[in-house]
């Protein structure tokens, strides 16, 4: 008939060229809890109390809503606006909803500044055990959660200040957006420590702080170099006072509501951690309150940089569980060459050598966690041990970060390489942790100058590593190089020094908690010499089955 269209009645050309098969289902929904070296290690640490939260934190984590956050986080990027449509400076920074509900979720979870106030036996414990699995979904936004959390101890040097802040800083409540501190619900805290002119030399600073005629307030005026997170309400910054270097509080919108100077030039242009704005600021005529005293600014602030450096080596951990799961859910549900990709040999010695890495770092971890839980409730030796055993980790667990996460990305082959993975995100941030709170060389620095100044800190790493003496000829071999190894390393072995430090300790601590499948495999190669240059180099004896049926569950 006219008017009626002669190609309804032909068959629809079909154009698709294949069926997709032989790809992995979505990983979400998951549970990021469900690692027995994590639980094993909460409750080792004194949190036992806290394992039905971090379970159920774990599953909220892998679920498909919260993995989405993470994705939408990163992809639309913080936005700095310096003035308003009218013209005024108002130097805010946009964020997409995602960033607020991970914010939200974190802050509430006790992920911040909660465990200060928190007076239970394992409440810091509890708090890296939280973020071991919260972080499964992004990690751009754990660092005003670390900030916020490293800030409390450095404010009590000046107990007014700590009155007014501290119950806000650990309060459970995020509330984004500028407006005067003391009407918030809850607080989060920055820092701004370097210079473009020194770095980790913050010596070296050139702002300058002003002594007003009002006790305790100054005036600063100069610029930071690296500050997060500029959506934060308060910050700690390092500034040059008549007596010297000086930690100083310095908030974005002061008591009588006005905005304190707080020019932001630009935000910068980072290789991962893109969903977090750090920015660099300039300061002038900037009101700012004292913290400790005149000349004492790194001493003040010293303990904030302990706080940060176990949040690096339980963000490198995180990092490393979160891509091992990655890879082994890609090779369970992959075929090449007949066979399972899991089933391949030598796919199996690349996943379990992975996996012993892993289980070393989060067991360190949580070591370190529950050092730094009962340094803060009195004990010296854990003090001491907490210490040098932070530098130690921080320096090499994120180091490990870069090739392993690089190795796990590469368990999916070219799938792994391209954005709708996420696996570039992840690759993206591992270096950040070995950067942040000062690099592989200020790290190893640090733990010679607390060999060379506190006696203690030696005797409390030598007395932990002890526990496991003669569990294990290799450990007990290494540890004698050690002490040999002591008196005579200068800046030039700094690293080999450190990087011995830190596989005695890990080994000493899977000797003694973790399977012998597990402590054997890392004994034989990180200090035994039975192994290659890259991962996947396991000895034909190790037991992979073992290994990978503890690392993931289900996979054999």
């Amino acid at each position: 008939m006219m008017g009626m269209d002669s190609t309804a009645a032909l068959p629809q050309p079909q154009y698709a060229t294949h069926d997709v098969v032989n790809q992995p289902p979505p990983l979400a929904p998951y549970d990021a809890s469900d690692d027995t070296a994590l639980i094993e290690g909460l409750r080792r640490e004194g949190a036992e109390w806290a394992e039905e939260g971090i379970r159920r934190l774990g599953m909220r984590a892998g679920s498909a809503e919260a993995q989405e956050w993470g994705e939408l986080a990163n992809r639309h990027e913080p936005e700095l606006r310096t003035h308003d449509r009218y013209g005024n400076r108002i130097d805010e920074v946009d964020f997409h909803p995602a960033w607020h509900h991970l914010m939200r979720t974190a802050v509430a979870e006790g992920l911040a500044g909660a465990a200060w106030a928190d007076d239970r036996t394992g409440a810091h414990v509890a708090r890296t055990a939280g973020g071991l699995v919260w972080g499964h979904t992004e990690s751009g936004h754990g660092c005003p959660t670390s900030m916020t959390y490293a800030a409390v101890p450095a404010l009590r040097a000046q107990p007014e200040l700590a009155k007014v802040y501290e119950p806000l800083l650990t309060g459970r409540e995020y509330e984004p957006g500028l407006r005067v501190p003391t009407e918030k619900p809850g607080l989060l805290a920055g820092m701004g420590m370097t210079e473009k002119q020194g770095g980790s030399d913050v010596r070296t600073n050139t702002t300058a702080a002003t002594p007003t005629a009002e006790p305790g307030v100054y005036t600063l005026r100069g610029h930071k170099w690296f500050t997060s997170a500029p959506m934060c309400d308060v910050f700690l910054v390092l500034a040059q006072a008549p007596g010297g270097l000086s930690c100083f509080l310095v908030p974005r919108v002061l008591p009588d509501g006005s905005r304190n100077t707080f020019r932001i030039q630009r935000l910068k242009d980072k290789l991962g951690n893109r969903s977090n704005a750090s920015c660099e600021p300039e300061f002038d005529g900037t009101v700012a309150w004292l913290v400790g005293p005149e000349g004492r600014g790194v001493k003040t602030i010293i303990e904030m940089v302990n706080c940060t450096r176990l949040d690096c080596v339980m963000n490198s951990a995180t990092l490393m569980r979160r891509t091992l799961v990655e890879a082994g859910h890609h090779v369970r549900h992959r075929r090449a060459f007949g066979a399972r990709l899991v089933d391949q040999p030598l796919m199996r010695n690349v996943l379990a050598d992975l996996a012993v890495e892993s289980e070393a770092a989060t067991t360190l971890t949580l070591r370190l966690a529950g050092a730094a839980d009962r340094a803060v409730r009195g004990d010296e030796q854990e003090r001491a041990f907490r210490r040098i055993a932070t530098a130690v980790g921080k320096y090499w667990v994120t180091k490990r970060g870069p090739a392993f996460t690089a190795e796990a990305l590469e368990c999916l082959g070219g799938n792994g390489y391209v954005e709708d993975s996420g696996m570039p995100r992840h690759y993206r941030e591992a270096p950040l942790l070995s950067i942040w709170e000062g690099s592989g060389n200020v790290n190893a620095l640090d733990v010679l100058r607390a060999l060379s100044r506190e006696p203690d800190a030696a005797d409390a790493l030598f007395g932990e590593l002890a526990h496991a003496r003669g569990a294990d000829r290799r450990l007990d071999a290494t540890v004698t190089r050690l002490r040999n190894e002591l008196a005579e390393t200068d800046q030039v072995g700094a690293r080999r020094l450190v990087e011995r430090m830190a596989l005695a300790l890990q080994a000493s601590l899977l000797v003694r908690y973790a399977p012998a499948a597990v402590a054997d495999a890392f004994c034989a190669t990180r200090l035994g010499g039975d192994w290659g240059h890259a991962f996947g180099t396991l000895p034909a004896g190790a037991g992979f089955d073992a290994i990978l049926e503890r690392a993931l569950p289900g996979l054999n």
